[in-house]
């Protein structure tokens, strides 16, 4: 017959053993394991404590004892060297401690013993449990040691179910996070799991994408230059662990009139044995680089055109003048050399601009401001630009006593240059008003004409970069970038600019700019 302390160190076992194989909540299994442990030994109060790789012993669980004790105890601990060999020497320093000190608030009247909980050759932690008066035999210390080391095994299980949990979190967070659409596919192309950003990107729900084909999700508009997922699959892909695949091209979204431009990067993740287990697929909206690429081509089409023409009149009225065979009088040279420097000045005006565009991509755009006289500035703008033009009247309705701002002169007057010319463009005659006013800390300039005006069709885009509408493009010449410098020079000093669709039947563009503080 198994003696007494036999029989219930099995019965206590075989609880353990049942209870902790069933519990993987970390804080909810420490306790259990140090209730177990006061019932085992009838103890009064316990603590757990755990070796952590960064902050050495720490006590992560107690019952039973003040907080005074505690408060003492825990700075002792964190301050026990990492020893090779942690079951003997750590352990025995932890016990020396806590003997000394128990001894020491009780007066005697409590006793402590301590059992490693190890795993392998690790300690995870320590078990201690405290009593009055009589000690621990070695019956008491036999018990709790087979119970540690069931223990041991349900405390490491559950530190490796939260480390999965963390992960599983931490990889869930990474995904509903990520700006990119991210789809996990199943070795068969179904889909595993979907983020928020793809739900988003083709506006369908997760719920309605998840356990669906690859190409139930991805329908391509037109069959992309690139292999695709199916095709390449079919082929043996993946060949190498590391083979990602790249497709490119315009994929349906329901309910959607026009199609979504993405780039979709699928790479796969295997077995140990060299299987398919899951296929990462990244799309990514690539609208913004197609718009890139065709404002690269619209840019250089553009630029071309423009560049072309006046080299083109400049090339040939030299070449009319250089001739050999005729003789010129002094009214044609000066008609042609007029038009050579009007062209001159047109490519100047080209280049000049080209470069603020390309500052201002680099953020080099630069500023030199002093106090200004808006009125003079605006008054000159209007003397100069009448001399190039016949058809149109150009006014400056301005007062002489507006008050002084701070800018960059030189900025200010390509600025209503600019505006002013446009007029002149795309008014065919007329009149052309410059006016300006003080409203609150800022002063108001609108430049009218009584042209055909701005299509509201067109207005949200006339201040972008190389934007020309298409019946602009037809009727005048220019690059698109006369509007995207104003604006650019507008908003470096501090005002906006917009389209003022009620001054008369024309086009008219207003634009603010601060008054100096001292003003």
């Amino acid at each position: 017959m198994l003696p007494d302390f036999r029989v219930r160190q099995r019965d206590y076992l075989l609880e353990i053993s049942r209870a902790l194989t069933q519990e993987l909540d970390y804080d909810k299994l420490l306790e259990r394991i140090l209730q177990i442990s006061l019932e085992m030994l009838a103890g009064q109060a316990g603590i757990i404590a755990l070796r952590t790789r960064t902050e050495g012993w720490q006590i992560r669980i107690s019952t039973g004892l003040p907080a005074a004790f505690l408060k003492y105890l825990e700075p002792q601990l964190a301050q026990i060297p990492e020893y090779e060999d942690p079951q003997d020497s750590e352990l025995m320093i932890i016990n020396q401690i806590l003997n000394k000190f128990t001894q020491a608030v009780s007066l005697g009247r409590l006793s402590s013993v301590g059992l490693p909980l190890i795993t392998g050759q690790r300690v995870l932690g320590a078990i201690f449990v405290f009593r009055e008066y009589s000690g621990f035999s070695a019956d008491d210390k036999s018990l709790l040691s087979s119970f540690a080391n069931q223990a041991a095994i349900a405390v490491k299980n559950a530190q490796l179910y939260a480390q999965v949990e963390y992960d599983r979190k931490r990889v869930t967070a990474l995904l509903d996070s990520a700006a990119d659409g991210i789809l996990i596919l199943t070795s068969d192309l179904t889909v595993e799991r979907a983020n928020p950003a793809f739900s988003f990107m083709i506006g369908t729900p997760v719920q309605d994408i998840v356990a669906k084909n690859h190409d139930e999700i991805i329908h391509w508009t037109k069959k992309p230059h690139d292999m695709t997922l199916s095709e390449a699959v079919a082929g043996g892909w993946p060949l190498t662990p590391n083979a990602t695949l790249y497709v490119e091209g315009d994929i349906l979204r329901p309910g959607a009139v026009t199609p979504l431009p993405v780039g979709i990067t699928y790479a796969p993740l295997l077995t140990s044995e060299g299987n398919l287990l899951n296929i990462i697929t990244t799309v990514r909206d690539i609208t913004r680089f197609r718009q890139a690429d065709e404002m690269k081509t619209t840019f250089i089409s553009v630029v071309s055109h423009e560049l072309k023409t006046p080299v083109a009149l400049i090339k040939g009225y030299v070449g009319t003048l250089r001739r050999e065979d005729a003789r010129w009088d002094r009214k044609i040279v000066d008609e042609s050399l007029q038009i050579i420097e009007e062209e001159a000045d047109r490519l100047a005006i080209y280049i000049e601009n080209l470069l603020d565009a390309t500052r201002l991509q680099t953020n080099s755009f630069s500023l030199k401001q002093t106090d200004i006289q808006l009125a003079q500035v605006i008054k000159r703008v209007a003397e100069r630009l009448q001399t190039q033009t016949t058809m149109h009247q150009i006014v400056a309705t301005v007062p002489d006593d507006l008050p002084v701002i701070v800018a960059d002169e030189i900025r200010i007057n390509q600025l209503i240059s600019n505006l002013v010319s446009n007029a002149i463009k795309y008014a065919p005659k007329g009149k052309i008003e410059i006016t300006a006013e003080v409203r609150g800390e800022n002063i108001i300039v609108c430049v009218s004409d009584e042209g055909p005006g701005i299509d509201p069709n067109d207005a949200p885009f006339v201040f972008e970069r190389f934007y020309r509408s298409p019946d602009a493009t037809k009727q005048t010449k220019g690059a698109g970038l006369g509007l995207y410098l104003a604006k650019a020079i507008v908003e470096s000093h501090g005002g906006r600019i917009w389209i003022d669709p009620e001054k008369g039947k024309g086009a008219c563009i207003c634009f603010s700019l601060p008054i100096a503080p001292d003003a």
